[in-house]
This record gives structure tokens, C-alpha cells and sequence, in this order.
């Protein structure tokens, strides 16, 4: 699985590039719509892998026989 502090660098990387090209080109052309599509892709494998972390921490919390302060 992907590192989060790798999977963070990507979509930032991602982001700052959208915005050049968003300036350069305006919102709607090709290269601006293809790089939002990629951002979006990122975005969402950013938030299935906390949601998948985030899962297991709470079933871990969650276990018969451990107190959860």
C-alpha cells in the first residue's frame, strides 16, 4: 500500500499543476479537464485509504476487553 506522506506529495503535486495549466489555458481546456480528472482520482484513492485506515484503527479501538479512553 501506498506511504501517506507519498500519496500527500502526489496530490499536492497534482494540485499545483492544475493550477498552472488552469491559468495558462483557462478552465476549460483539454490538458486543464485531464489534469482535474487526475487530481480526482488521487483525491478519491487519498480517501479510501484513511477510510480504510481510519476502519481498522476503530475496529482495533472497538475490540471486547480493551477500554477505549
Amino acid at each position: 500500500m501506498i506511504r501517506d506522506d507519498i500519496l500527500r506529495q502526489r496530490l499536492e503535486k497534482a494540485r499545483q499543476k492544475l493550477y498552472v495549466l488552469q491559468a495558462k489555458h483557462g478552465f476549460s481546456h483539454s490538458s486543464v479537464l485531464r489534469q482535474s480528472m487526475i487530481l480526482d482520482k488521487l483525491i478519491n484513492q487519498y480517501n479510501r485509504h484513511f477510510y480504510v485506515k481510519e476502519k481498522s484503527r476503530l475496529h482495533e479501538c472497538n475490540r471486547p476487553g480493551r477500554e477505549t479512553w
